[in-house]
């Protein structure tokens, strides 16, 4: 029983085979036979070839000899094959798909020097398009292949010769490559030579040489070249921001891996990169960014020898690098990593470079540089102005060289801690551009504080000019502690705050229009200032100077031995204050020269309250001292010959609490010292305050002078007045009180033998008959010690400064010491003096005419005190003189339109 049961069985299984013989033989008879004209007859191609065999049962087929072409050339829709192919094998040939399922499948698929030129099928409409039958081949080899596939429009797109591909488990997917990897395989092994594809008709990308060996890939002559001209790129595609060019004669790289959304190589090595961009000048328009899910990693990636070049739209250089070496470790790019303002990940790099050159708003040169991720070096830095309106640089720097403790993003923010910085022998210029009006924006792109603990400039000569204002430094060392950028959200910007600071530098010159002002030595930091034989003398000569200005104006020469400072000072951050205990200047020698031939200055002057109370800053210094100095005042008008002079020598000068009236704490009431020798000859002591937090700018200011020979004058008054004086001033005292609208107080005057003479004003011969009448009205001994007079009613010009209204309260104190408290009864006896002058000499014409002129010059002389002097406003029309007091000329000053 059991016998026929196996018996039975393997007669089954023997006419089974059979069948699937005869079947397969069959199926060979057929397919050599008739495939050809079924291909034919039910495909879009023809199709003729040596030999077939087919395994049914395997599904492995083997052909020889192959020709394929399209039956119609003209039919985008499909994809056109035309070529030869020696040998053709499938493995696996998945047969009962491609007859019910039509997809193609198989497990291999090997090609024996294919010569092949494939047209690809038009474009599917991804509205109403159906998709194309997938074709998956598990591996595919090809032996010696000649392949080139062109576009639907016959367009070259990609093209190889001699290629010999193996790829293990290849895939391939109509999923969107936003998703997925159009093509990803596990292994590959590929060679060929000319290498071609043109994705577009702008680009198009050709490799001389691939070769693949144990997974190390080597590509030479890699070259992406433009098909236009960058004229022609511009004009066809006016809204793309730049055209690229590469070329690369060698790269190495391995174990390159695609899996689903994954692309990742490793030891990637490009030799004599040569990039050069083109750009346009447009720019880029923002759009609303693709989720990004490709995924990239480089775990080593090398650039030896580059060159990179990007052009501006004219074709010149914007920038250009000689020689760039570059190592990557472990470059990632991630879903996460491209949403940050660095859109990758790394481990390490390292970046070297010689040769760099920048051409924009700057030219700048530099030899070369490295950088790391812990810092950086860059030496002989060059720069050149260019013709733009901004900054300009004109400089060689040494060396600058950084530390780095962390340098990240986060939240899409910079967190950087720079650990030093050190810029060593930058010698050159910097000229400021055109002052732009600064726009208040939020940063967003910032971690705050950004620090950098320690800056240094060492050995450096640098100047830094502004509106034609050169400001020079030489030998200039300058170290900076705990610099820091904070956030100032009030004025939605950024503000700096530094711990400490100093600076040193020897020979440092500053130039205006009118001065050059230069020191020996400056020495600076939070707690201290010593400048050492500072001068501010003038660049041009007093004559050249009174044609330049407008109105009248002071001008200065200074000279000081040294100034010191102790205290502390913020001068950098947005909370800026200078808070000195001691203040000291040593060895003042000045000269201030004003001319009275330029227009008076119209404007308001400020007494020194008001001024000291518009300083933005809280500013307090509890002690100031000038010590044994030197002031020379000098003053010429239209009419004098030459100017007048008053000195001031051995002037020491002490202030109390000088003040903005802006720090808290601190009192507010100023006291000013002065001791001084007046003429070189008489002692002279001033005692001045005022209350910087008093809106009413009230002030007192009192004084006495000792023993002074009315001689002592006589360089002031002679060419100023064409007048001359003897005798003595043997004290004057003066205590008095004022405010913006004037000054009174009482004044005490004690002389002896005061008698003046009136000059001829050319040949400064004495008039006698004028000089005797005058001296008729001047006590000229006070006998005892007079009483004070009360100074009164003497009101300030605004347009003038303190010091005018304070020679205003002296001149009002001397006349009515000297001749008399009632000015106006005096003038009257002058007059009638006069007169009898006039009768007894009125049979002279000589002597009548010269005491015409005595009456009108020396009433002059007497008259209100607060007239002032104006100018002819029309030509045609004569104007009265102004009368000027005698003594108001002699102790008149003018104000400073440059400090009052």
């Amino acid at each position: 029983m059991k016998k026929n049961w196996v018996k039975k069985l393997l007669i089954g299984f023997g006419i089974l085979f059979g069948i699937v013989l005869i079947a397969n033989f069959g199926l060979n008879i057929w397919l050599k036979t008739q495939l050809p004209d079924y291909i034919k007859k039910n495909t879009d191609y023809k199709v003729s070839y040596q030999s077939l065999d087919v395994d049914l049962g395997t599904g492995n087929i083997f052909a020889t000899g192959i020709t394929v072409n399209n039956k119609n050339p003209q039919n985008v829709n499909v994809i056109g094959l035309q070529g030869t192919i020696d040998t053709l094998k499938i493995s696996r040939f998945g047969i009962y798909d491609a007859i019910f399922n039509k997809v193609i499948s198989s497990s291999d698929l090997l090609l024996a020097k294919p010569n092949l030129n494939i047209i690809l099928a038009k474009p599917v409409d991804k509205k109403t398009g159906k998709k194309r039958n997938p074709v998956m081949f598990e591996n595919i080899r090809i032996n010696k292949g000649t392949i080139n596939v062109f576009k639907h429009t016959k367009q070259k797109f990609i093209g190889v010769d001699q290629l010999d591909l193996y790829v293990d488990n290849l895939q391939m997917t109509e999923e969107s490559v936003e998703n997925k990897l159009p093509v990803i395989f596990d292994k590959y092994n590929i060679r060929g030579k000319d290498f071609f594809f043109q994705p577009d008709d702008i680009y198009t990308l050709k490799i001389s040489q691939i070769t693949t060996t144990n997974g190390q890939m080597s590509v030479e002559n890699f070259q992406l070249m433009p098909l236009i001209s960058f004229e022609q790129f511009k004009k066809a595609y006016p809204r793309k921001t730049q055209m690229f060019e590469f070329d690369i004669p060698k790269m190495n790289f391995k174990d390159v891996v695609l899996k689903k959304n994954k692309v990742s190589l490793a030891n990637a090595d490009f030799q004599n990169p040569y990039l050069k961009v083109y750009k346009t000048g447009i720019s880029a328009i923002k759009k609303a960014g693709k989720k990004q899910n490709f995924e990239l990693n480089l775990d080593d990636i090398k650039l030896n020898n580059a060159k990179v070049q990007i052009l501006k739209p004219d074709e010149t250089d914007l920038f250009f690098a000689e020689n760039l070496n570059v190592n990557v470790n472990k470059l990632e790019f991630t879903k996460e990593s491209s949403k940050e303002v660095i859109p990758v990940l790394y481990k390490d790099f390292k970046i070297a470079g010689k040769g760099i050159h920048y051409n924009d708003a700057q030219n700048i040169l530099i030899e070369k540089f490295s950088l790391n991720p812990k810092g950086g070096q860059i030496r002989n830095i060059i720069a050149k102005p260019t013709h733009s309106t901004g900054m300009g640089m004109d400089f060689k720097t040494n060396l600058v060289q950084f530390n780095i403790n962390e340098f990240k993003f986060i939240d899409k923010k910079l967190n950087l801690d720079v650990k030093d910085v050190l810029v060593d022998g930058i010698n050159g210029k910097i000229v400021a551009g055109k002052a732009v009006p600064k726009k208040k924006t939020a940063v967003r792109g910032i971690q705050f504080p950004m620090v950098v603990r320690k800056i240094s400039l060492k050995n450096s000569n640098l100047t830094y000019e502004s509106q034609n204002q050169p400001l020079t430094f030489n030998d200039l060392n300058a170290t900076i502690n705990q610099f820091e950028l904070i956030e100032n959200k009030a004025k939605n910007g950024i503000a700096v705050k530094i711990k400490d600071y100093a600076v040193t530098t020897k020979n440092f010159v500053y130039k205006t229009r009118f001065y050059k002002m230069n020191a020996g030595n400056l020495a600076l930091n939070k707690n201290k200032i010593e400048i050492n034989q500072f001068a501010m003398s003038p660049l041009v000569s007093r004559a050249q100077f009174i044609r330049m200005i407008p109105v009248e104006r002071d001008l200065y020469d200074i000279k000081v031995n040294q100034i010191s400072a102790q205290g502390n000072w913020d001068l950098f951050s947005e909370n800026k204050s200078i808070n000195a205990t001691n203040v000291t200047i040593h060895s003042v020698n000045a000269n201030i020269f004003r001319s009275k031939i330029p227009a008076d200055d119209p404007k308001i002057k400020p007494l020194y309250s008001r001024m000291l109370r518009s300083i933005k800053i809280p500013m307090y210094i509890s002690n100031l001292n000038l010590k044994n100095s030197v002031l020379e005042y000098e003053e010429d008008t239209p009419k004098s010959s030459g100017p007048g002079k008053l000195t001031f020598s051995n002037f020491n000068m002490n202030v109390k609490n000088l003040n903005s009236a802006k720090m808290k704490g601190k009192p507010t009431y100023v006291q000013i010292k002065i001791d001084c020798m007046f003429m070189k000859s008489s002692p002279l002591s001033v005692n001045w305050g005022f209350n910087t937090a008093d809106q009413s700018d009230h002030f007192t200011i009192a004084g006495n002078l000792d023993n002074i020979s009315a001689t002592a004058l006589n360089t002031f008054i002679v060419p100023y007045l064409s007048v001359s004086a003897t005798g003595t001033i043997q004290k004057m005292l003066f205590s008095f009180k004022g405010n913006p609208k004037g000054i009174g107080g009482t004044f005490n005057i004690k002389h002896k033998d005061l008698k003046i003479s009136i000059l001829d004003k050319k040949s400064k011969e004495k008039k006698g008959v004028l000089s005797a009448v005058a001296n008729i009205f001047i006590k000229s001994d006070s006998d005892k010690f007079p009483e004070s007079v009360v100074v009164e009613g003497v009101e300030r010009d605004p347009t003038k400064s303190f010091f005018n209204m304070f020679w205003k309260g002296i001149e009002d104190g001397l006349k009515k010491t000297l001749i008399g408290i009632n000015v106006d009864k005096t003038k009257k006896t002058f007059d009638g003096a006069v007169n009898t002058v006039k009768d007894v000499k009125g049979g002279v014409q000589d002597a009548k005419k010269s005491l015409n002129n005595a009456k009108k010059d020396i009433s002059e002389a007497f008259s209100d005190p607060n007239s002032a002097e104006k100018p002819k406003q029309n030509p045609d029309k004569e104007q009265p003189k102004e009368k000027k007091g005698l003594f108001k000329k002699i102790f008149k000053k003018k104000e400073n339109p440059e400090t009052e």
